[in-house]
């Protein structure tokens, strides 16, 4: 196969400038899309950037571009096409016709607001939210929203042209109780609403979508597990415990 003459000074090294800090312990119950749940995390400079002067400025803009790496899904491997959620998981479109996380680059975009800048134990952090992206991801670049040209109001979305259905939360007297027990860096009312925010979105597989499901299910939040199930149109919160994932 020959070479495209235009790539032949082309370089692939890219280093992330940041890593982003967030309560999503594990791929399963991320928001699929940015801006769904409202719950704050940072994004913590790297070592090479790590200066006020490389986000002079940047506290001008209310959201932020994030471009960045899935870094747990590069093993994987990709394929020409893929089985978008929104179809149900039965029919297949083009990885470049979707969003799936499994790219010949690895790389996503993601818009987020920007709250504002801060230095947390020598680091410079931006303080962020509406975020879906896993603790520890790589950011490979930072860039500002511009909301005249990055905002189109005659643009269509195809398969992804409404926001998502969502589904009905609730909390058995036992979640309740733990919540109130549990020590977390939420008070108990943002805690419910932010398990609220997350389970409402179903994270399930798309075939399972609408069904009841006798399957217990667990999701990591923070320093928690969340376990749950599924009745009709309803997510049951059964317990609370402290959370498994990452340890040994």
């Amino acid at each position: 196969m020959k070479t495209d003459p235009s790539a032949q000074n082309f370089s692939s090294q890219i280093e992330a400038v940041g890593y982003c800090r967030t309560p999503y312990k594990q791929k399963f119950g991320i928001p699929r899309q940015p801006g769904l749940v409202n719950i704050k995390g940072l994004i913590e400079l790297a070592p090479q950037v790590n200066n006020l002067d490389a986000v002079r400025g940047i506290e001008q803009y209310s959201h932020l571009w994030l471009l960045f790496c899935f870094h747990e899904n590069l093993e994987q491997g990709w394929k020409n096409t893929v089985r978008p959620p929104r179809l149900g998981g039965n029919e297949k479109l083009g990885v470049f016709a979707t969003r799936s996380t499994f790219r010949p680059n690895g790389i996503g975009q993601s818009v987020v607001k920007l709250h504002k800048v801060i230095q947390k134990n020598g680091k410079v952090c931006l303080e962020i939210s509406g975020m879906d992206l896993l603790d520890g991801t790589p950011i490979i670049d930072i860039k500002p929203y511009i909301p005249f040209s990055d905002s189109i109001e005659s643009a269509t979305g195809g398969i992804a042209q409404d926001a998502p259905q969502l589904i009905d939360v609730q909390f058995s007297s036992l979640a309740k109780t733990q919540i109130d027990a549990h020590s977390s860096k939420l008070n108990n009312s943002d805690l419910i609403q932010l398990i609220t925010d997350v389970l409402a979105q179903d994270p399930r597989p798309a075939y399972k979508k609408a069904k009841a499901d006798p399957k217990l299910y667990q999701v990591a939040l923070y320093d928690i597990d969340i376990f749950w199930t599924v009745t009709e149109q309803q997510i049951n919160v059964i317990e609370i415990k402290p959370t498994s994932v990452g340890q040994n």
